[in-house]
């Protein structure tokens, strides 16, 4: 794989941040608002995102959530590659054991056509959804044989994207197209994806990226980080281990703001853990809710794992839990109810880490636009 993939694997820190910082959406939908109106907040992210030098944005999967709009990210990144020009877009993750490799790559392979060297395909093996939801997606009710196979299936799915299954195989005549077999191109770069120990010790042996959900599952990030680290074997996209972690934080101008938009976000998944999924609360309706003990202690230990407050005091958390965990990337997903709360999360992040109001290359790449414009 060439050198300017594992650079855009790698990334580049920015301003003041020690590792770069990435965007993960989940395209939420809030109290009185819309799908649309969540699709169109997605957009102003990534082109916040892009101008002030984050290196990625991801769209996770998610299916039967009302208060996440995520359900088909290659739809989405085909839209946000139509309104950005050079950052990383990609999917965190597409959740591979709900689809055929074949249709994965022909997606992925499409998406790579319409933004050339920019695409990322992050990978996952949880259904990202409840058990009757996953089987409807996978039309079998004996769900965990997806997640058994998926290390099959990946190499599957390698072998479209690179074409090259050998003489005498049963797909040795079927070709992923858009793809190799239409002449010499690049293909997106493979990570996967997890919140255990599964996904760590395959990406380590298979010297892939690594990307761990420490958004929802905390307390496995340093073990798991750890495993891959050790089992990792160098490869031809990586001589060394790079992993991203997933983090919960928002911003706000005053910290007792940021305290009422976490909430939301709090209560949101309180409800979808209990079998209540529903469009994320608004501020108003979290600050009123009646919790009982359980969901209290529920909220506590949810907010405990978030990074929130004003931007210095999210600045300093972030740069206590980079060093904590020795990630080479923070991945920042803000869920409250208000996509402008997220926007300005996103902003004042990136004042916080002093990150460029345009990003150099970008910079660079409009004015010589403009030039020829005018020519």
């Amino acid at each position: 794989m060439s050198d300017a993939i594992r650079d855009a694997i790698r990334g580049e820190a920015r301003g003041t941040a020690p590792v770069p910082l990435s965007v993960l959406d989940l395209v939420t939908v809030g109290e009185g608002r819309t799908a649309s109106q969540a699709l169109a907040t997605s957009v102003e992210i990534s082109r916040l995102a892009e101008r002030r030098g984050y290196h990625r944005h991801w769209v996770a999967e998610h299916h039967s959530m009302p208060g996440v709009a995520s359900s088909s990210p290659a739809v989405i990144l085909a839209h946000l590659a139509a309104h950005t020009r050079r950052i990383r877009l990609g999917s965190g993750g597409v959740m591979l054991p709900n689809h055929a490799p074949l249709v994965i790559a022909e997606q992925f392979g499409t998406l790579e056509a319409l933004a050339p060297g920019r695409v990322d395909l992050g990978l996952g093996r949880a259904p990202g959804t409840d058990g009757a939801t996953a089987a409807a997606l996978r039309r079998t009710q004996t769900l965990g044989e997806g997640a058994d196979d998926f290390p099959e299936q990946l190499s599957e799915l390698t072998r479209f994207l690179d074409d090259t299954f050998p003489d005498g195989h049963p797909y040795a005549r079927i070709h992923a197209v858009p793809g190799p077999v239409q002449g010499p191109k690049g293909r997106p770069p493979i990570w996967l994806l997890g919140s255990s120990g599964f996904s760590a010790r395959l990406a380590g042996l298979l010297g892939l990226p690594f990307a761990f959900a420490h958004h929802f599952s905390a307390r496995n990030t340093i073990p798991a980080l750890d495993l891959y680290r050790e089992s990792f074997r160098p490869s031809a996209v990586l001589d060394a281990p790079y992993a991203l972690i997933g983090v919960a934080a928002l911003a706000a101008d005053e910290a007792k703001e940021a305290h009422r938009q976490v909430l939301t976000g709090a209560l949101s998944m309180l409800r979808l853990r209990t079998g209540r999924p529903g469009l994320v609360p608004t501020p108003e309706q979290a600050e009123a809710y009646a919790f009982a003990p359980a969901e209290r202690e529920f909220v506590d230990g949810w907010l405990a794992n978030i990074v929130y407050g004003t931007p210095d005091e999210v600045r300093d958390g972030l740069d206590a839990l980079q060093k904590r965990t020795g990630a080479d990337e923070l991945m920042l997903t803000a869920n409250a109810h208000s996509g402008d709360a997220r926007l300005r999360s996103y902003e004042l992040i990136a004042d916080a880490y002093g990150l460029p109001e345009v990003a150099p290359e970008l910079a660079s790449e409009l004015v010589s636009e403009l030039v020829s414009e005018l020519d």
